[in-house]
């Protein structure tokens, strides 16, 4: 088969996205963790009698723990099928990349398995995310001092 014909069959037969909509369920269900995280911490806040700050590190648990599980449950693929990237850019997507990078490979054991591929998928979001922080930074002490 030609190079064309076959590019043009696969075309047919790939199933289009509405990108549109995708944009807005994402930003719906993104929305929807920034409340549900701004009512974690005011919750957190309000039993513990400590401050917005101190919470806030709660709520980040608690949305980690919840994403580890769901991922563990395998419920948290399904979602992400609706929800698109509302789900994944929060930390709840980070916590979901570790543990199915951590469930794939804990055959293999703690050390070879679970220890050498944990980072495999958020590695990457840790080194960009730590140089552009560097990056910002050094921006930031150039421009307008210290």
């Amino acid at each position: 088969m030609e190079k064309k014909k076959y590019e043009q069959l696969v075309n047919k037969h790939t199933p289009k996205e509405n990108i549109i909509l995708n944009a807005i369920i994402a930003f719906i269900i993104g929305g929807l963790m920034g409340i549900i995280g701004q009512g974690l911490i005011d919750i957190y806040s309000s039993i513990f009698s400590i401050s917005t700050k101190d919470a806030s590190v709660f709520m980040i648990v608690t949305l980690i723990f919840v994403g580890c599980f769901l991922t563990c449950l395998g419920i948290f693929d399904k979602m992400v099928q609706f929800a698109k990237c509302g789900l994944i850019i929060p930390i709840t997507g980070f916590a979901h990349a570790m543990m199915s990078a951590t469930l794939e490979y804990k055959k293999e054991g703690m050390i070879t398995g679970i220890g050498a591929n944990m980072f495999k998928l958020a590695g990457s979001v840790i080194i960009f995310g730590v140089v552009s922080a560097y990056v910002f930074g050094l921006i930031r002490l150039l421009v307008f001092g210290g």
